[in-house]
């Protein structure tokens, strides 16, 4: 398994045991005066689960899995693989920082992280598809 593919999907595992972590803030809710950061968590929960779990898992193995691109690169480029990991979870995070928090507090900021986040994690799908699209090939 390559590196990057390891990378991809030992993140995955760890955003998906948080993704259960904030899974169990939610139920708490109705049982437990939490606060009220907690109630801006349920597309948090969301993004870490379908996002840092599931899309990176699949990002990982496919990265490893699919048809190779040529004898002298058989997966693409790694910097674009590595560009796909570093974007895809700087605006992970920067989403789980900022959307609880616009509701706390008034700072117009927040929007404005919330926005470059999803920019981040659009350009985290274009470098993949860009990287992947050339081994969707037929046999």
């Amino acid at each position: 398994m390559p590196p990057i593919t390891r990378l991809f999907v030992k993140t995955s595992l760890v955003y998906l045991i948080a993704s259960f972590g904030v899974g169990l803030f939610l139920a708490l809710r109705p049982l437990v005066a939490l606060p009220a950061l907690v109630n801006g968590l349920a597309p948090v929960y969301f993004h870490l689960f379908m996002v840092g779990w599931v899309m990176q898992l699949i990002v990982g193995v496919a990265y490893w899995m699919f048809p190779k691109w040529s004898r002298e690169r058989p997966r693409g480029y790694d910097a674009l693989a590595l560009a796909t990991f570093w974007l895809l979870n700087l605006g992970l995070l920067l989403r789980v920082a900022a959307e609880p928090a616009q509701l706390v507090s008034a700072w117009p900021g927040w929007g404005w992280l919330v926005v470059c986040a999803a920019l981040l994690q659009w350009l985290a799908g274009m470098t993949f598809v860009v990287n992947t699209w050339p081994r969707v090939k037929e046999k």
